[in-house]
């Protein structure tokens, strides 16, 4: 029997399907969000099904988390991505103590117990400072993808001060800095600073190590650095750190037929 988790998230649709015996990952897809996430969600599974020779059939329990998680008809569970997240980053990093979880609309911070429970968590999700949305925002400014975007912060030698932190008047103080002939590479530095800065306030003091960076903004180039440097310890990127509130949301319909393994 195979098992779903599909993670309807604010600018990405992600599914893992599971093999409910050895929990091994028997296909893992996404897609870019849209308004009818539910035929997304239908469709991108009917996809991976063919691409991967598995019968609908063989679809057990299906298990929904993210924003647009109660429109998803198929799943027979609906559960927050602070549950799958925990979850799915304690499968592929079990050390994990604080998980912080940057997306294209929020950002959260997960504390965990020794047991790999969620203690504690906060939350950033009415602004866009600390979000991929303001990576976005000064990557369009300048005329690049995130990917760019971040190599670009890399290469700095002299971060630029960025002191707003409001995406809009962010953006107009990039348009000044600008003028005033700071490169873009050092834009680039201070922005990916700034969002460290941010999302390390959300974590609080003296986060509990070690520190498991997941969500979308995790792939961009410089992000986990900046983020070590605000928070003064190591940060480990997730593996596929995309996927893994999916891959939780999996593992937890497992849970509907047998115990997870500790």
């Amino acid at each position: 029997m195979i098992a779903a988790g599909i993670d309807a998230g604010s600018r990405t649709l992600k599914i893992v399907l599971l093999q409910t015996e050895t929990l091994r990952v028997q296909a893992a897809g996404r897609v870019d969000q849209g308004i009818a996430q539910n035929a997304l969600a239908a469709d991108l599974l009917t996809r991976l099904l063919e691409e991967n020779h598995v019968s609908r059939a063989e679809i057990g329990p299906v298990v929904a988390t993210g924003y647009g998680r109660n429109l998803i008809s198929i799943a027979a569970d609906r559960l927050t991505e602070i549950t799958c997240q925990a979850v799915g980053v304690r499968r592929v990093a079990p050390q994990a103590r604080t998980i912080i979880d940057v997306g294209g609309q929020d950002s959260k911070c997960l504390r965990l117990n020794a047991a790999g429970a969620v203690a504690d968590f906060a939350l950033n999700d009415r602004c866009a400072a600390g979000t991929g949305r303001f990576l976005e925002m000064a990557a369009q400014r300048l005329n690049l993808d995130l990917q760019s975007f971040g190599g670009h912060a890399s290469a700095s030698t002299a971060p630029a001060a960025i002191n707003s932190m409001c995406a809009v008047f962010a953006e107009t103080e990039m348009v000044s800095l600008l003028a005033e002939g700071i490169l873009p590479a050092d834009l680039a530095a201070g922005i990916e600073r700034a969002i460290a800065l941010r999302i390390a306030a959300l974590a609080g003091v003296g986060a509990a190590g070690p520190v498991v960076f997941t969500g979308g903004v995790a792939l961009v180039p410089g992000m986990s650095q900046a983020l070590a440097a605000a928070l003064g310890q190591p940060v480990l990127v997730a593996p596929d750190p995309q996927m893994t509130c999916a891959l939780g949301a999996a593992l937890l319909a497992v849970r509907q037929c047998r115990p997870l393994p500790h």
